[in-house]
């Protein structure tokens, strides 16, 4: 079964995917140009939009899942990064980057909060929640 979809995310920062990755103990790889998926397009899901069959399991870098048997692509798009994958759950990858890739969302936007709020003199405190994470931002003196 192959069911592939795009992670609705914009990625602009590959410095902070990266260290997502690091955080929730995936490994980015770099310049990898493919990523594991089912391999055979099948016709039982609609293709994301703007995918072709030809561009499935095709990318410019992929995120390898320890625990899991499929791949995320990175798919470079301009300035800016898809990520793509394959989400039939004998592939693995929902059980750890989360529904609609919802954890591993949740691991860029903090990341990039993190990068940006230092940047910029930020103090960051985290604090974690039933629902997820708690970033406030202050000012250093």
């Amino acid at each position: 079964m192959s069911h592939i979809a795009k992670i609705e995310l914009e990625i602009n920062d590959l410095e902070a995917l990266k260290s997502a990755c690091k955080a929730m103990g995936f490994h980015f790889m770099e310049n990898q140009s493919t990523y594991q998926w089912y391999g055979k397009w099948v016709g039982d899901t609609p293709l994301p939009e703007g995918v072709k069959i030809e561009d499935l399991g095709i990318c410019t870098h992929a995120i390898h899942v320890p625990a899991a048997v499929f791949e995320i692509g990175v798919v470079q798009k301009g300035s800016k990064y898809n990520l793509m994958w394959d989400y039939w759950i004998g592939g693995g990858l929902e059980k750890h980057i989360g529904k609609n890739a919802c954890k591993l969302k949740q691991a860029y936007t903090l990341a990039r909060i993190r990068k940006t709020a230092r940047q910029k003199g930020y103090l960051i405190h985290e604090t974690r929640t039933q629902n997820g994470i708690r970033v406030a931002l202050t000012q250093s003196r």
